[in-house]
């Protein structure tokens, strides 16, 4: 891609993006969750017209859809997709944000202006030293920033105005999607694979330079609830089962040294107990289990069962129920069978300049559930650290290389084609 780039940078979209509250929220019953998703979306649909993509529309369920027309000469280059999300995690404020660009960094700590507590330190952020020299964008330090995934809907659009402008680049059309609600789970409810038509998309949703995420967690949810009975405390001897101390009691029966967040790493799974709805008659712990073989769910499953059962022997008038939800699977069991799409994302990041780093998300993606809707998408980098923190960060330069992958990308699926 010649050193001149999009003639907006995709850190000058950054920055703009950012500025806009698009938390999303999982208690919502509305889709998007949150109206500022659509404040974004519409924006994105209007600046899509602005630089010449005709089509680009948002409908009822705020998906912005937008075709990029072929340059190609070939008949048969496949259509393939580029797809971000717009909405930013619940877990940290979203409003108020004030991206601060550190030019020129230095190797040094960055102390974040809002809050004294609040220091990107280099030492507890390893990432940050092959980035001297870059110019590093923060949020204040009250904020989290937004780069998951506000880095990757900019990096599209800058790759989206630079292919518009030169039409020589030869390529077949390409499918652009921005979606809201990724964070709380949502992001592919009401997506139409079929209307998309793409042979396969990426997602632009990840770290460091370099990076391409072939694998996820598969991740179920668990609900477990206690019933109790619940009488005047001051009359309650004898009588009272109180819900709240069998979740408790419950709570405490899980493995404490393996299979939780805080004492696992790499490619080991974990049980989470994530959210507590409680009264004395009737109390509900929700449950993530997360591994990356599907097989292993179950095994968790039978032993989240096994200790609630346990926690209510003895208990006069206790009862448990036990609830077990799909929430995604590990895209990698579609990847495998699609191997022409992992390759040709390989060889654009080696066209960019860089190292192909393969890892595997401790998490999901929207790619994670649209492998298995019959959209294999693997995960590209958008230089996104410290997800869903107020220390998080994006290097400017790093934003620029996943714009050139996709430029290459799209070159290259149009090589390849017979």
């Amino acid at each position: 891609m010649p050193d001149s780039g999009p003639a907006t940078s995709a850190l000058e979209r950054f920055l703009r993006y950012v500025t806009i509250d698009t938390q999303a929220d999982e208690q919502s019953a509305t889709y998007p969750s949150t109206p500022g998703q659509l404040v974004l979306l519409n924006q994105l649909g209007e600046e899509l017209q602005a630089i010449g993509v005709v089509d680009a529309s948002i409908d009822a369920h705020g998906y912005v859809i937008a075709t990029i027309p072929a340059t190609t000469l070939k008949p048969n280059v496949p259509v393939i997709g580029f797809l971000a999300h717009v909405d930013t995690s619940p877990d940290m404020p979203g409003r108020g944000v004030k991206p601060i660009v550190h030019e020129n960094y230095d190797g040094s700590d960055i102390n974040l202006p809002d809050d004294p507590s609040a220091v990107l330190r280099a030492a507890e952020n390893p990432a940050l030293d092959p980035r001297i020299g870059d110019d590093i964008v923060t949020a204040s330090g009250t904020t989290l920033l937004g780069a998951d995934d506000k880095a990757g809907v900019a990096e599209i659009m800058a790759a989206a105005e630079y292919l518009m402008a030169h039409p020589e680049i030869r390529h077949g059309a390409i499918r652009i999607g921005f979606t809201p609600d990724e964070e709380v789970g949502r992001g592919t409810e009401h997506f139409d694979v079929a209307k998309f038509g793409a042979t396969c998309a990426y997602t632009l949703d990840g770290g460091s330079r370099g990076e391409l995420e072939l694998e996820s967690f598969s991740a179920d949810s668990m609900t477990v609830t206690f019933q109790g009975f619940n009488t005047h405390p001051g009359y309650a001897k004898g009588r009272m089962v109180n819900a709240i101390k069998l979740a408790s009691d419950f709570i405490m029966r899980l493995p404490a040294d393996v299979l939780s967040p805080e004492t696992t790493a790499g490619r080991e799974g974990y049980v989470h107990p994530l959210q507590v709805d409680a009264s004395v008659d009737r109390t509900t712990v929700t449950l993530l289990l997360r591994d990356f073989e599907t097989e292993k769910l179950v095994d968790q499953a039978e032993m989240i069962e096994r200790l609630a059962r346990q926690t209510v022997e003895g208990h006069r008038d206790a009862r448990v129920e036990v609830a077990v939800a799909e929430s995604y699977r590990n895209m990698r069991e579609v990847l495998d069978g699609h191997p022409e799409v992992v390759e040709r994302a390989k060889a654009a990041i080696h066209r960019a300049g860089l190292e192909v780093s393969t890892q595997p998300i401790r998490g999901g993606t929207d790619g994670s559930k649209l492998s298995f809707m019959g959209l294999p998408t693997p995960n590209l980098f958008a230089g996104e650290h410290n997800f869903h923190s107020r220390l998080e960060w994006v290097s400017a330069q790093d934003m620029d290389k996943a714009v050139e992958v996709i430029v290459e990308l799209c070159r290259i699926w149009e090589e390849s084609a017979e």
